[in-house]
C-alpha cells in the first residue's frame, strides 16, 4: 500500500487546517492510502534538528511508495529529512503546500522571538542536488496573496533549484483554517496523479 506523510505548519496540529479533509479523502479513495498526519514536536517553537529527526523515527528508510504532503515549514523539513536519506534513496513525491525559503511580511509584526526561531530555517542551506536525487517529483502551491511574501522569489528558487511545478491559486492566504480554507482540491488532484 503506499502511504503518505501529511506534515503541519508551524503552529499547526493533525485536526487543524485542510489535514482531516486530506487525509479522510486519500484513505476512502479506490486505491486507498496509509495516511499518516503526526503532532510534529515543539510545534510553537520548531528546531529543525528535532524536527527532521522525529521524521527519521517515523518514516525510516523510505521509497518510491512513500510520498510526502508539507504544508509551510513542514515542506523544509521534509527537505532536510531527503538530504540525511542514503544516496539511493528514492521517494514517490511531494507536494509542498506554501513552502518557502524566505520570509518576510506578518514574520516581521510577530517579535524577536519568532524571529530568532525563523532565522535557522531561512539560513541554514539546504542540497538541493540531494533532495532533487531523493524527490524528483515535486509540486508547490502557493498564493497569490501570501501574507508571509517573497512569492517570486520563493516561486523561482521552487523551480531553478528543484525542477518544480508552481501552481499559484488565488487568494488562500497561507492556506490555513483562519485564511477560510480547510479542503484543497486542487492538491487532492494534484496527488493522485502524481501516486499513479
Amino acid at each position: 500500500m503506499k502511504k503518505v506523510f501529511i506534515l503541519h505548519r508551524w503552529s499547526g496540529v493533525p485536526e487543524s487546517d485542510w489535514y482531516p479533509w486530506l487525509g479522510a479523502e486519500l484513505e476512502k479513495g479506490n486505491e486507498p492510502f496509509e495516511v499518516v498526519v503526526p503532532e510534529m514536536p515543539n510545534t510553537d517553537t520548531p528546531i529543525i534538528e528535532e524536527r527532521v529527526e522525529f521524521l527519521k523515527n517515523l518514516v525510516g528508510i523510505p521509497d518510491e511508495n512513500t510520498f510526502f504532503i508539507a504544508h509551510s515549514i513542514g515542506a523544509q523539513t521534509v527537505m532536510h529529512f531527503f538530504e540525511t536519506l542514503p544516496e539511493d534513496a528514492k521517494v514517490g513525491g511531494a507536494i509542498f503546500v506554501a513552502g518557502w525559503f524566505n520570509l518576510g511580511g506578518i514574520i516581521l509584526e510577530e517579535g524577536d522571538d519568532v524571529q530568532a526561531l525563523a532565522k535557522p530555517w531561512t539560513e541554514t542551506p539546504i542540497d538541493f542536488g540531494k533532495v532533487k536525487s531523493v524527490c524528483p517529483n515535486i509540486s508547490v502551491f502557493l498564493s497569490s496573496d501570501e501574507p508571509y511574501d517573497y512569492l517570486a522569489e520563493n516561486k523561482k528558487i521552487f523551480e531553478e533549484k528543484l525542477g518544480a511545478k508552481v501552481t499559484i491559486l488565488e487568494n488562500r492566504g497561507h492556506f490555513t483554517e483562519d485564511d477560510g480554507v480547510k479542503e484543497i482540491p486542487e492538491v487532492l488532484a494534484e496527488f493522485l496523479e502524481m501516486a499513479k
